[in-house]
């Protein structure tokens, strides 16, 4: 770059865009990198305070700043989203579909760290729509050595930061278990809001029964479920430690276990096992019947984009993972849709 006086500047070539701000009316570029400067423009260039502008001279050992954000978009941008025109130096991500976002937060922060340069994304680990805003991507100042934007193609690897997992349609089996709505004493409940949050996702309840708190009965009802094409078995009921609750034997006797128990409420009581083809079978508290969102909604994406959900990320679920019971809410934009972040 080469910095001279504006009233001087005719014939030019810009080397970075040129921005107007007018509170409540515009924030927009007035010149866009690589407009070729008119005597016309000079007093549009001293209206918005540029009395000296940088022009591009050019130099082998660096990047302009679109150069360097299109690197940066190349290092996020996986599948299913696509990027914006640069525009002031900043290129954004945007989803092409529904689907689940992750994020590899540790290669991210290690770009991050370089300096110079930034890649800002929304939490990863939680449900997106086609057309939502995912990250942005720039360098801070207007020119970059090319040798720091060969460091962070380096530590971002060869694989994209960022993608979007289309999330499947699965079939789904549903037990639910206890004496008293067995018996007729008391109606269920929990099947309609099951119901709901499967179709949420478009997912179908393909078998659904209703048994007493019998361990071996449950555990044969997974099994056929499992053996008639289920994608997964959601289990409701019987879930506490009380004596009389067997619905956890039940599961632990069809499938491996992952976790009884997530540092998550609503949701603590919340049981993850796969079984030995990798379909999971869940027990859900009974919070998820009653509460807005639970431990249910977190896990429940991942399970969807066929994303394996293991200990170590329920475990770190801890942080974000007490929901505040909002009057209004506004999941998954809160601090308890953050307990399914990436790390």
């Amino acid at each position: 770059m080469k910095l001279m006086k504006t009233e001087e500047a005719v014939g030019q070539v810009l080397c970075h865009d040129i921005t107007q701000i007018i509170r409540g009316v515009t924030k927009d570029a007035v010149f866009r990198k690589g407009h070729v400067i008119t005597q016309e423009d000079i007093p549009v260039l001293l209206s918005v305070g540029k009395e000296n502008i940088y022009i591009w001279e050019k130099d082998e050992t660096r990047y302009h700043e679109n150069e360097a954000a299109e690197i940066l978009r190349d290092i996020c941008m996986g599948e299913g989203m696509h990027p914006s025109e640069a525009k002031e130096g900043k290129i954004e991500l945007i989803a092409d579909r529904d689907g689940l976002f992750l994020v590899d937060v540790k290669r991210l922060d290690a770009v991050n760290s370089l300096g110079e340069m930034m890649i800002a994304s929304r939490l990863g680990g939680l449900p997106v729509k086609k057309g939502d805003k995912l990250a942005g991507t720039r360098i801070i100042p207007l020119v970059i050595e090319k040798e720091k934007m060969e460091r962070a193609k380096a530590m971002a690897g060869d694989t994209p930061l960022l993608q979007v997992l289309p999330m499947q349609k699965k079939r789904v089996g549903l037990v639910t278990t206890g004496n008293e709505v067995y018996t007729g004493r008391i109606q269920d409940t929990f099947t309609p809001v099951i119901q709901e949050k499967m179709e949420e996702y478009g997912c179908e309840i393909t078998e659904h029964v209703i048994l007493d708190d019998k361990p071996k009965k449950i555990t044969a009802a997974i099994t056929q479920m499992l053996e008639n094409g289920a994608d997964m078995v959601l289990c409701t009921g019987g879930m506490s430690v009380d004596p009389d609750d067997m619905t956890p034997l039940a599961i632990k006797n069809t499938a491996d276990l992952v976790s009884y128990g997530a540092p998550v409420l609503p949701g603590a009581m919340f049981l993850l096992a796969y079984t030995g083809d990798g379909r999971p079978v869940m027990g859900l508290p009974g919070c998820v019947m009653y509460a807005k969102r639970t431990i249910f909604d977190l896990v429940l994406p991942r399970i969807l984009a066929d994303v394996k959900v293991d200990g170590e990320l329920l475990a770190g679920m801890g942080q974000g993972g007490l929901c505040l019971g909002c009057r209004e809410c506004r999941f998954p934009n809160c601090g308890f849709a953050s307990a399914a972040r990436c790390r």
